[in-house]
């Protein structure tokens, strides 16, 4: 199935570009998932998955088909399946990155295939919670892209220039650079993910489509009490 969706992350494009184009700094921002192994332009990581009570782990390899910095155009490649053998999912992403008022607009279409648990919602449904989850990442994005904008300069230089001002000059930069570098905090794809609820993504939706079943079954109910109640007299 083909699903389109769009984003917009309050950061430079070239911030959001060299995001987008390392797995390390772009994994953490996707819920559920993290990153295990990147080697050149191939990487593999897991994405852990709650449909309610049902937990299911996907585990799974990606590839970067495409990296044109000039059109700030990214295709991906990506193919993961659930440990206990309940279902697969293989995607082909293209994701194209614009400026949009001082910001950056992301235009992202994706050739889904899915099987098992997940592909139930139904087309519709799985473009609706896509979009919510992009929402997620594109805010978890813009926030680490924030953090060390405001972490860098707030304590480290007052610091070393109160206590000592003459003895390591040169020091001050570096201490200033690696911070800006830095999108992901430590551990960030490494350290333990919480699990993505495709039912609490889902949930108004759901509950929507569900609204007039539960509406007949109490109906049902209180017909059959009536008439029970009849019988009885």
């Amino acid at each position: 199935m083909r699903l389109d969706h769009e984003f917009t992350v309050p950061a430079p494009i070239g911030e959001v570009w060299q995001a987008v184009i390392d797995p390390e700094r772009v994994a953490p921002c996707m819920p559920g998932a993290s990153l295990t192994k990147v080697e050149g332009d191939t990487f593999a990581g897991t994405v852990k998955v709650k449909l309610g009570p049902i937990s299911l782990l996907y585990k799974g390899t990606g590839e970067f088909l495409e990296k044109d910095e000039a059109a700030r155009k990214v295709v991906i490649k990506a193919s993961g399946k659930d440990s206990r053998g309940g279902g697969t999912a293989a995607a082909t992403v293209t994701l194209t990155l614009t400026e949009r008022d001082g910001g950056t607009h992301g235009a992202v279409a994706t050739d889904l295939a899915i099987t098992g648990r997940p592909a139930q919602f139904g087309r519709g449904l799985i473009s609706e919670v896509g979009g919510k989850i992009l929402d997620t990442f594109a805010g978890n994005l813009a926030a680490s892209l924030e953090t060390p904008a405001e972490s860098a300069p707030a304590a480290k230089p007052e610091e070393k220039a109160e206590e000592k001002p003459a003895e390591k000059p040169a020091a001050e930069p570096v201490a200033d650079e690696k911070p800006h570098l830095r999108s992901v905090p430590a551990g960030g794809s490494t350290g333990e993910t919480e699990a993505i609820d495709l039912l609490d993504y889902a949930g108004q939706s759901v509950a929507k489509r569900l609204a007039p079943v539960a509406a007949g079954a109490v109906v049902l109910l209180i017909v059959l009490a009536i008439v029970r109640k009849l019988r009885r007299r």
